[in-house]
């Protein structure tokens, strides 16, 4: 019975956590309206929904329907190819518009606080000090940022690396290992990045610590990192793309941990505004909360009662993730570094990294997994207390987390309010679309920028999707060079006026048609049919 007991608390808990945020309405797979209207979660359904109805699509999660003729895999959609994999078996069973992002959130949670339950369950010293500790290690406040980013709410795959790291016999299970970074690779590449630090970390340990078994230690991590880059190559990661040229434009400020930048995420501390494209990405506020708890741990660690052997251990274990972290940590405070807003002296990267870094723009992510270690060590060092002590303690700073962070989740749930409704289309209502979509041969967006209105992008592709008509274009993380070239030639056609037969056009951002081009106008958006 006990042992039932902690699953379906993780299962309520998680539940809980989701409802925070997201409406109810968000769990139904019939229900994506909410969704396509111009946010990266909307090109996470949409990613799945071309795919599904594909009729060209294999199991390899890529399809022509977007970015036609060329495709594009899921991975750079914004898409979840683990979810694709998993929904296959069941896919003429799902509805026409089927979206498994809000049940995919669902799932995070409640994979969250299992983790953060494993971790910390061999430490606590009561009940009330583990539930606490498990709801102040698993509701990060960074975890509720990426709302609109679903496949980054995975950050339970940083709690299961850590889980696997801390204990020595889990560390060395390479089987276990090469499990987590394949579904990983299938989630996200930065999540990769930041698993596979740890599990490096690892193999590092076991390298130092043993004589006899480095030849099969080299082995079993060369087959992971094997299997790992075929899985990445059969997602479609080894093609040829274009440089951004922006890596630090997403950098993590100096201040972030106690900084919350948005003034709607804290109740309690002032934010101080960062400056642009730092404030969502490099976001790291820990909470008062968890600020409170940090000094309480270092006087423990100082002064408090002895770490009993297994905490000890752990702790010690840690140490050896502290070059990684720290290298993750440079990387995601990059060569653009900034404190409250304020730009401070940058200096240039060498040529030889520039291109490495240029896949890590988003570099400010990358501090998540040595957040989840300063929390997880904090907390070990307040389990030093009495059982009802620690209990009590946690309870108290939980309170203060959530009075904290209540405008943050009141914020971030009006910002999904749209999910209770069941509307699925509001910029393109007129009956007409259907009709003049089945018509098209493909539809071309002009220009093929379609981040200039990707909520307009995005009902027009889900229904085309839905038709079987290709889009020729596609809002992905990385844009193919025989794409940007071909975009180029068909930029040029159109603008002279060489409009290819049964194409649609649809005009966005101000775009004009050839002089001479009659235009349909359905819901105050230009179209060009020849």
């Amino acid at each position: 019975m006990r042992r039932a007991l902690a699953p379906l608390a993780c299962l309520l808990g998680g539940l809980l956590l989701f409802l925070l945020v997201f409406p109810a309405g968000a769990l139904r797979i019939d229900n994506p309206g909410w969704l396509i209207r111009g946010s990266d979660n909307g090109e996470n359904a949409l990613g799945l929904h071309a795919w599904l109805h594909d009729e060209a699509a294999s199991l390899r999660p890529h399809t022509t329907l977007l970015n036609a003729p060329e495709g594009v895999p899921l991975l750079f959609t914004d898409s979840n190819p683990l979810v694709a994999l998993l929904a296959a078996p069941a896919a003429r069973l799902l509805p026409a518009d089927a979206q498994l992002v809000g049940p995919w959130i669902l799932l995070c949670f409640v994979l969250q606080l299992a983790f953060a339950y494993l971790l910390l369950r061999p430490h606590a010293p009561g009940r009330l000090a583990l539930v606490m500790g498990t709801l102040l290690l698993a509701a990060l406040p960074t975890l509720f940022n990426r709302f609109i980013h679903a496949n980054l709410l995975a950050h339970w795959l940083i709690l299961a690396a850590l889980w696997l790291f801390v204990d020595p016999r889990r560390a060395g299970r390479h089987a276990a290992w090469a499990a987590l970074l394949a579904i990983t690779v299938l989630v996200h590449s930065y999540l990769l990045v930041m698993v596979a630090a740890i599990w490096g970390s690892a193999m590092l340990e076991r390298f130092v610590a043993t004589l006899r078994e480095r030849g099969r230690l080299i082995a079993a991590a060369a087959a992971s990192l094997a299997l790992v880059a075929a899985i990445a190559l059969w997602l479609g990661a080894g093609g040829a793309f274009q440089s951004t040229g922006s890596y630090g434009a997403f950098a993590l400020p100096l201040d972030a941990l106690w900084n919350p930048g948005n003034p709607a995420y804290s109740t309690l501390l002032p934010a101080t505004p960062q400056r642009e494209a730092r404030g969502f990405e490099g976001f790291q506020y820990l909470g008062a909360g968890l600020l409170l708890l940090l000094p309480v741990a270092l006087g423990l660690a100082l002064r408090g009662p002895a770490p009993a052997a297994t905490d000890r251990l752990v702790l010690a274990r840690l140490r050896w993730l502290l070059p990684a972290l720290a290298v993750l940590t440079l990387v995601a405070v990059s060569n653009f570094p900034d404190v409250a807003g304020t730009r401070l002296p940058r200096f240039p990267l060498p040529d030889a990294l520039a291109p490495v870094l240029d896949s890590m723009r988003a570099s400010g992510r990358l501090f998540w997994p040595a957040a989840y270690t300063l929390v997880f060590a904090a907390l070990l060092l307040a389990f030093r207390l009495p059982a009802r002590r620690s209990g009590l303690l946690l309870a108290v700073l939980l309170g203060i987390q959530a009075l904290d962070l209540s405008n943050m989740w009141a914020t971030i749930r009006l910002a999904n309010a749209e999910a209770a409704t069941t509307r699925l289309y509001a910029r393109t209502r007129d009956p007409r679309w259907d009709l003049v979509i089945t018509r098209a041969r493909d539809i071309s967006f002009v220009p093929a920028d379609v981040t200039r209105d990707l909520a307009l992008f995005q009902e027009v592709a889900w229904r085309a999707a839905k038709s079987g008509k290709p889009v020729r274009t596609v809002y992905a993380a990385r844009v193919g060079k025989a794409t940007a070239e071909r975009h180029t030639r068909e930029a040029a056609d159109f603008a002279a006026g060489r409009l290819v037969p049964g194409r649609l056009y649809v005009l966005i951002d101000g775009a004009v048609a050839p002089a001479g081009v009659r235009t349909l106008v359905l819901d105050r958006v230009r179209l060009v049919q020849r």
